[in-house]
């Protein structure tokens, strides 16, 4: 699944609704002369759809970093998921700012978005490209193809639990839409595709669709442990299940009104009991050979510098913190592009910036001001050196252009703190001294003094510390009413160097102009 990304056609018309304005402007699905009835005729060929599905994760297209997109009409560089994902998630927030001043990017930190950012475009339709997908394969998968196409046996068992993982995958990318958009047109594969225009859904009812989905497939799942180089690694198991859950369950008062702490114990505690561990050092998390972590690691989208080759992703993350005085071979790369790093009030979350007192403050100071006076100039806020193309030898990656790295979807971390938050919120099952232990095991790993006592806010800062530059900031910072309001402020939010407060219609993102103009069953969140 980490090497071979095959090319191959899912058959499909055009999705049109959500996608309908892509009618004219983007092919949603590549096309060649392949049938479905080819590509499904045999169990390689769901094998090779599959790999599809995943590998849409990691990929912009078929050839590489250019060319062949999977969706056309914009340009490849914004079709990629990590990457557009931790651009609206981090750029937002205190965690990071951005020199570059290409379409789209310097709206974020300014919180000025509109809905024809360009940004915001690739994310929607990468989304909904990886849905439809999903939707095409769970379809192309039912028991009545199989059994049409003469599949049965242990072939037929196989590609029931490829559907199980599709329908996981496409639970997750709802959850996404329904985190960044709210209430967003909705289809699954009981609806012909090109057939009629999707109804919006409320985010309430997505969120109910979400956790439905994931509770019917529970069974169908791998085990929720794995081993290096397993057949499950970077695949979904009973443990991602599980951990979107959690995360989906500690989120539920901001996407219905109404909070399901209790779930979210639940679950964040069925992944803490499931077996897995922290590793030893918090330094090797985001390293060349981080698919050694599968004790810690639950979902992971893969990279190999020499099979997934394009500008996003964990690329990304390696090159564009690298700039000003800081040595690129000490990083595993050819270049720095001099983009993203970070505030001051990520910097102060930690007792120094140079991992004293807490290891996982991970910057680069020399030559760099903590102040950012000017957001173009890169030396103006200090470098996040989380990300290595290195391994936990020091060897370089395969490549000095393109990320060996893995990224997390889902950790152990994220589940002691979603418990924590839980717990501390009065989620029923949950403990304030078990909350205590579990962000204690992570300062410990870190080599940080422990905490005697544990309030919601030290939970906040304890996400800022263990989770900085994942794609979580703006989602916390919503939940603890920290985003929009003028009670909380870092540089240069909302456009003004001390920061200032937004407008609350910024929690949500718009949907894009082009979709709003072109499905009259969709209504444009308040705002824009």
């Amino acid at each position: 699944m980490k090497k071979n990304i095959l090319k191959i056609m899912i058959a499909a018309g055009i999705f049109t609704g959500s996608l309908s304005s892509c009618s004219k402007k983007l092919d949603l699905l590549p096309t060649n002369d392949i049938t479905a009835a080819q590509v499904y005729s045999t169990s390689a060929g769901y094998a090779q759809a599959f790999a599809k599905v995943y590998g849409s994760f990691a990929l912009t297209g078929n050839q590489g970093p250019a060319g062949n997109g999977d969706i056309q009409g914009i340009d490849e560089g914004t079709s990629d998921f990590v990457r557009l994902l931790w651009n609206a998630q981090e750029l937002t927030t205190d965690e990071a700012v951005c020199a570059w001043g290409d379409p789209g990017v310097p709206d974020f930190h300014a919180m000025n978005w509109s809905a024809s950012n360009t940004i915001l475009l690739g994310l929607y339709y990468r989304s909904y490209y990886q849905i439809t997908l999903c939707n095409d394969f769970i379809n192309q998968a039912s028991d009545g193809n199989l059994t049409s196409r003469g599949i049965t046996g242990a072939s037929a068992d196989s590609i029931r639990k490829y559907r199980a993982e599709a329908r996981f995958l496409r639970a997750y990318q709802y959850s996404v839409l329904m985190d960044l958009f709210g209430n967003v047109p909705f289809v699954d594969e009981t609806m012909p595709l090109g057939s009629s225009l999707p109804k919006q859904i409320s985010r309430t009812n997505l969120f109910n669709y979400v956790t439905s989905e994931l509770r019917a497939i529970d069974g169908s799942l791998f085990p929720p442990t794995q081993t290096p180089g397993s057949v499950t690694y970077g695949r979904a198991t009973q443990g991602a299940e599980w951990a979107l859950l959690a995360r989906v369950y500690l989120n539920a008062g901001v996407y219905t009104g109404t909070p399901k702490y209790d779930s979210a114990i639940i679950y964040s505690s069925k992944v803490i009991g499931a077996g897995y561990s922290l590793i030893p050092d918090y330094t090797q998390l985001f390293l060349a050979d981080n698919n050694l972590n599968t004790s810690e690691f639950i979902l992971t989208v893969n990279y190999d510098g020499l099979k997934t080759q394009n500008y996003g992703g964990t690329t990304f993350l390696t090159h564009s913190p690298v700039g000003g005085s800081m040595p690129a071979a000490s990083f595993g790369i050819g270049g720095g592009w001099s983009g993203n790093r970070a505030t001051k009030n990520l910097v102060n979350l930690f007792p120094d910036p140079n991992g004293t007192g807490d290891k996982r403050a991970e910057f680069y100071t020399s030559g760099q001001n903590l102040e950012i006076n000017s957001i173009p100039t890169f030396t103006d806020g200090y470098a996040v050196a989380k990300f290595k193309n290195l391994t936990r030898s020091g060897a370089l990656g395969q490549s000095l252009d393109f990320s060996d790295i893995d990224f997390p979807l889902f950790r152990l971390a994220e589940q002691y703190l979603i418990y924590a938050e839980a717990a501390l919120n009065g989620g029923a099952g949950g403990s304030a001294a078990q909350a205590l232990t579990y962000v204690n095991l992570l300062r410990a790993r870190a080599q940080a003094a422990p905490l005697t006592s544990l309030s919601l806010q030290d939970v906040l800062n304890e996400r800022g510390r263990e989770l900085y530059w994942e794609g979580f900031r703006r989602t916390d910072l919503i939940r603890y009413n920290q985003f929009v309001e003028g009670t909380y402020l870092w540089p240069w939010k909302g456009g003004v160097q001390s920061g200032t407060s937004v407008a609350s219609f910024r929690k949500l993102f718009p949907i894009p102009s082009a979709d709003i103009s072109s499905n009259t069953n969709l209504v444009q969140n308040p705002g824009y």
